[in-house]
């Protein structure tokens, strides 16, 4: 797919009292921005609060909350409308996993990553959040593409992006590469 309307199609439009920065809905998941109290939980090795999944947070989950923990202004990292995001799985509650875009844009080209805990792989969650995180990264401003190096031997990683519509670009050093582009308005 190389059309950002091919992806928007799969985000629910918002509530009337959500800002579109707020939360994306899809079918069965929501994508909510971290909370500060979150972002401190994840980071401690205790704690552990209701709506997580029983394996939420994983190693990933860790690692971003980590950095995220560590930049200048974390409150105003998290508030950002683009950026990093926890899965949450409609039907239970649950956060069950994370995804991100890396903002800024480099040169109009954002980087996709997501994560989901392995008590709820395999029911295609993966696929739907990034569609729905590619939809709403290619309708930012100043970015053209969205993409995700992922390693050649890890082939659930690649199944994930091919379901999510990307497509398979270049490999280099064991990585290849997937985008989404936006398209461009006929007649530019």
């Amino acid at each position: 797919m190389s059309s950002s309307s091919s992806f928007s199609s799969f985000i629910s439009p918002l509530p009337a009292s959500s800002s579109p920065a707020s939360a994306l809905y899809t079918e069965r998941l929501v994508l909510r921005r971290w909370s500060l109290a979150e972002l401190r939980a994840v980071t401690d090795p205790w704690a552990r609060l209701a709506h997580w999944a029983q394996d939420y947070p994983a190693d990933g989950d860790r690692v971003i909350a980590g950095f995220l923990a560590e930049c200048d202004d974390p409150a105003a990292e998290l508030a950002a409308p683009y950026g990093h995001r926890q899965i949450i799985e409609r039907a239970s509650g649950l956060v069950v996993g994370a995804i991100s875009l890396m903002w800024p844009p480099d040169d109009g080209r954002i980087e996709l990553g997501y994560g989901i805990v392995p008590s709820r792989r395999g029911r295609a969650y993966a696929p739907e959040a990034a569609r729905a995180m590619v939809g709403f990264g290619l309708g930012a401003p100043g970015v053209h593409t969205v993409h995700a190096d992922v390693e050649q031997a890890n082939p659930a990683s690649v199944r994930v992006l091919e379901k999510a519509g990307l497509t398979r670009g270049v490999s280099v050093a064991g990585l290849v590469r997937f985008q989404a582009t936006r398209a461009e308005p006929s007649g530019s």
